[in-house]
């Protein structure tokens, strides 16, 4: 028996996350078991980054004990046997490879359509934004936020984390037209660190608006970023916006 990596994408609007739960639909029971009827075994998933209820992946990295020589149909077996709303691109024999432990970087990205009206072709894809927003309060969240910092503020009070320091490597916005003829522009906030907890983004999302929104001052959202406690930090942002973008090896 040998170890499998696969690497799959997903629009997260019909899901539940990725973590299988009773009685709901998620990205690893339903690749789960299609790997369980297509390998004639169970075949637990080890996942890069659990993503909440809603939250989509662009290049989402699993791992699982697999056969040594998976068969050269698996990944067509398996896209037969999920839905289309999950792509699985590829399914490789990788000796000792572990999702989650070997994986150096995860990047998230969030997106938000800045824009009067709303675009029917972003609907669960991003966060529609009529509001007031100062980009230059973002650009400075966003330089806070690099570096490492105690998120505590940032991630649920009820919390199976033991660790609250991350490393952020990277945080930027950037500005893209939307991807089709609607008003407005689409504001993408890029982030890599060495690790996320949960909702942590999404937190700090819906954190940064409130300053982009003169709801809050930059001096006290750089508080934040030093262990305070969970009620002192903004709503949580739609998760219809966020996005995994990459894990690095």
């Amino acid at each position: 028996m040998g170890t499998m990596r696969i690497d799959l994408a997903y629009n997260g609007v019909g899901f539940a996350g990725w973590a299988a739960q009773p009685g709901m639909r998620t990205v690893q029971a339903e690749l789960e078991r299609a790997l369980e009827r297509l390998l004639g075994a169970p075949a637990p998933l080890t996942v890069a980054g659990r993503t909440d209820a809603g939250v989509h992946a662009w290049a989402q990295v699993a791992s699982c004990d697999a056969p040594d020589d998976p068969p050269g149909t698996l990944v067509r077996g398996l896209n037969a046997l999920t839905g289309d709303d999950l792509s699985v691109f590829s399914a490789q024999a990788a000796p000792g490879f572990d999702a989650r432990r070997d994986a150096r970087s995860r990047t998230y990205c969030y997106r938000i359509h800045r824009s009067p009206v709303p675009s029917p072709f972003e609907r669960g894809l991003s966060l529609f934004w009529p509001h007031r927003l100062d980009r230059e309060a973002l650009e400075a969240c966003a330089e806070a936020i690099r570096g490492r910092h105690d998120f505590t503020a940032f991630t649920p009070t009820r919390t199976t984390h033991v660790r609250f320091e991350r490393e952020v490597f990277a945080c930027e916005w950037r500005t893209e037209p939307p991807p089709q003829p609607v008003p407005g522009q689409m504001l993408e906030l890029w982030i890599e660190a060495d690790a996320f907890m949960r909702s942590m983004v999404r937190v700090l999302m819906g954190t940064m608006l409130e300053v982009a929104g003169a709801r809050r001052t930059l001096e006290d959202f750089v508080s934040l970023l030093d262990g305070a406690p969970r009620e002192r930090a903004g709503a949580t942002a739609s998760p219809y916006g966020l996005h995994l973008a990459a894990v690095r090896y």
